[in-house]
């Protein structure tokens, strides 16, 4: 058998041939010949018989064995008339503006998707930008407009990527298990945590699209509330239980530190020490608490300590997400507020006020049952990819590595199709 048509049956190159093929120090350069004349446009599909002019181009494709393989063709421009430029023609063996045929490319994303860069790079024997550069290539290859199709119920919320409180605004679909549908970045060296940031998604989603919001769950900070208000007013704006549960926990532990302070200061060092260990067991779910945390909150009730109080203050908060019938809530969140204004606990009196303003995005969020948390897990989720990354130069590349692992893109590896 010829080495081009061994060659031929073993690549498949879908449009082209094996002309030649030539064993090199580098490598085996294969030589391709098209089956098609017309010269397409890569960005908007016009085609032409007209070429603008002719180079010769190399792509690197999979390996076979120890030995590199490059794919090398005449390439060709073309003037299109639509795009008003001059353009080098779509080839099928490879991505507009890549160095890497396509194949290789859904090779190199498939690993990236599931171990770190550098065991992608040391098994292809490609550079870190060639990874990098090949996840943003197949990502946007693959993220289309209709992943905002049907958009009911929506998250969002900011995931730090960087020190400095650089941040990422994430937006995903509640129901899609929480799968990331939109990730953006400030613009003018902003953070990413701005309205003006998820504006730009609201944009992108457009006014029909819009119209169908029927709930969004947000932290409790205000920019995200603006932008929703002026984007979706008839959308029901859910607190998310994970920031007001924060808060009732920040309470707690403000109380605490005065408590602690207050010992000290009468010199009872003994009873500061032991103050100073109670956190666990005031801020922990009593259903995982261990035997001692239990006989902590125990003395704290005998001896009617304001600790006790606060930490009854918090659960009642908490216990308002595990009711049975929401439609108790108004009436139960109502007897909390007077319960917190009167309990003379400056935190949480603090705290009362807090949670009177959101009171009815507090509600919805019962009413409705919604939450962040699996949004708060994708925080876990960003560390690991910055990890296996070992960081990100820019924001676009992590932002193209979460679709890619938090989005529910499937790439399909050569040998499935």
């Amino acid at each position: 058998m010829r080495a081009t048509t061994a060659f031929n049956r073993m690549l498949a190159i879908d449009g082209a041939t094996v002309a030649s093929v030539t064993f090199t120090g580098d490598g085996i350069v294969v030589e391709l010949a098209r089956r098609f004349r017309r010269l397409t446009c890569p960005v908007c599909g016009w085609s032409t018989r007209a070429g603008y002019d002719t180079s010769t181009r190399r792509w690197r494709h999979i390996d076979a064995g120890s030995s590199k393989i490059w794919l090398q063709a005449e390439i060709r421009r073309l003037s299109c008339r639509p795009c008003g430029r001059v353009v080098t023609e779509a080839v099928p063996w490879a991505r507009h503006r890549a160095r890497h045929s396509r194949d290789l490319q859904d090779v190199i994303v498939w690993l990236a998707q599931r171990c770190d860069k550098t065991t992608v790079r040391r098994l292809l024997r490609v550079s870190w930008a060639a990874v990098a550069h090949a996840v943003e290539m197949v990502v946007a290859d693959q993220l289309d407009d209709a992943r905002l199709d049907g958009l009911v119920r929506i998250g969002v919320d900011e995931i730090s990527y960087r020190k400095g409180h650089r941040y990422l605004t994430v937006v995903a679909d509640h129901d899609r298990d929480g799968a990331v549908v939109w990730a953006g970045e400030g613009h003018d060296g902003k953070s990413g945590k701005d309205s003006a940031t998820l504006a730009r998604f609201y944009d992108q989603l457009g006014h029909d699209r819009t119209a169908k919001l029927e709930a969004v769950s947000l932290d409790l900070g205000g920019a995200y509330a603006k932008a929703t208000r002026d984007a979706a007013p008839h959308a029901a704006q859910c607190a998310d239980p994970f920031h007001v549960i924060a808060l009732a926990n920040t309470a707690i532990d403000v109380t605490r530190r005065w408590a602690w302070n207050l010992h000290r200061h009468h010199h009872t060092a003994t009873k500061a020490r032991w103050v100073k260990r109670t956190r666990w067991a005031l801020v922990k779910d009593p259903g995982d608490w261990k035997v001692s945390q239990r006989e902590i909150v125990d003395r704290l009730r005998k001896d009617r300590s304001v600790l006790f109080r606060a930490w009854a203050l918090k659960e009642a908060l908490r216990d308002l997400y595990r009711l049975d019938d929401p439609d108790d809530a108004p009436e139960l969140l109502d007897a909390w507020l007077a319960w917190a204004c009167r309990s003379r606990i400056p935190a949480f009196v603090k705290l009362s006020r807090t949670v009177r303003a959101e009171r009815d995005r507090i509600l919805a969020a019962i009413e409705l049952g919604l939450s962040n948390s699996k949004l708060e897990g994708l925080n876990s989720k960003v560390r690991l990819i910055n990890h296996r990354g070992y960081g990100h130069h820019t924001p676009a590349a992590l932002i193209a590595m979460i679709y890619l692992c938090c989005g529910g893109l499937t790439v399909q590896l050569p040998t499935e199709t």
